[in-house]
């Protein structure tokens, strides 16, 4: 057929490359991740992850009016809990005056329409930094799942619109929804985690919230005996679709780049909406990587973050959303 088909032709300008260009973005596609501090006038910045800040509450309504009025709608909530509030049951997580649920409350009160995501796990709050109860060298399962269902009903009642449990313990989403639907929280959704793999990409994160396992003799040194194995893709699907029977409103891959055959994956498999998390340390490579001048930063996040919607994500939870927000714009 050669040369009457010419598949240059809609590339000609720029006017037909968007007229048929088969993903777009716009802010409605990102959620911004948060830490929040204790302290008053805080503003932390993180090194491993330049650019990004802890906020102290004061602050953070100043960072919840700028995302609003840049059109993020959403944010997904962490913590970094003092080291004296922190033990092997998470306590502090179930305190009505805690951290997470003064934040919560901070963010309604500045922008009452944001919704509001929460981050359910232990780790935060463990002093083995765990995602679940330690006993006998070993996380505890059913254990666990009881104390994050408690969490939850907890972030609801401080004014949550989703919670989010990131810990990959079996049976948490059905233990998660009969709690909040028993306390009349059937409003609630839940966002799972439901795809988290034990990823060498997290560092930064975990130095932002001090939550990197401990290590102690008889300890797991590392989250492999809950989270996957990054070499297993059907496992994801089925995965996704046990929280989905559960309850899950909303799964979850985690990280993106390095995982976009298993977004894709679920995207053929089910119609529950994805989300997917661009971590920590994607965006500090590029970061490092542009700081050095060795990569077109704006050029990169662009890339990447249309590379994740284009695999089958409904929206994506990542440190560039302001400045993603900003360039598409």
């Amino acid at each position: 057929m050669f040369p009457l088909i010419r598949n240059r032709r809609t590339r000609t300008n720029q006017a037909v490359r968007n007229l048929i260009q088969e993903t777009n973005l716009s802010p409605n596609d990102f959620q911004a991740p948060i830490f929040v501090v204790e302290g008053k006038n805080k503003k932390e910045e993180i090194a491993s992850m330049p650019g990004y800040f802890r906020y102290s509450l004061d602050q953070l309504a100043q960072e919840i009016k700028t995302l609003w009025s840049l059109g993020i709608q959403s944010v997904l909530l962490f913590v970094k809990v003092e080291e004296s509030l922190k033990d092997n049951a998470g306590k502090e997580a179930l305190n009505q005056n805690g951290l997470m649920q003064r934040a919560i409350k901070t963010v309604k009160d500045t922008v009452p329409e944001m919704l509001v995501m929460t981050d359910v796990a232990l780790d935060p709050y463990s002093i083995y930094g765990h995602d679940g109860i330690v006993e006998n060298g070993q996380i505890q399962n059913d254990a666990s799942v009881e104390f994050l269902a408690a969490m939850a009903l907890s972030h609801a009642q401080a004014g949550a619109d989703f919670v989010a449990p990131s810990d990959m313990m079996d049976g948490r989403i059905l233990v998660m929804r009969q709690r909040l639907e028993e306390a009349g929280y059937s409003h609630t959704g839940i966002m799972s985690y439901s795809a988290k793999y034990a990823s060498a990409f997290y560092g930064p994160f975990r130095d932002a919230l001090d939550s990197a396992p401990v290590d102690v003799q008889n300890i797991p040194k590392d989250k492999k005996t809950y989270q996957m194995n990054p070499a297993n893709r059907l496992e994801a699907i089925r995965e996704a679709q046990m929280d989905v029977e559960e309850g899950a409103d909303i799964v979850m891959v985690k990280p993106g780049l390095c995982y976009l055959d298993i977004v894709r994956d679920l995207r053929n498999e089910l119609t529950t909406p994805i989300s997917v998390y661009q971590v920590s340390g994607e965006y500090a490579m590029i970061k490092a990587a542009a700081e050095k001048g060795w990569l077109d930063e704006e050029a990169v996040i662009l890339e990447q973050i249309t590379a994740i919607k284009r695999a089958g994500a409904d929206f994506i939870a990542s440190y560039f959303a302001k400045q993603a927000v900003q360039l598409i714009q």
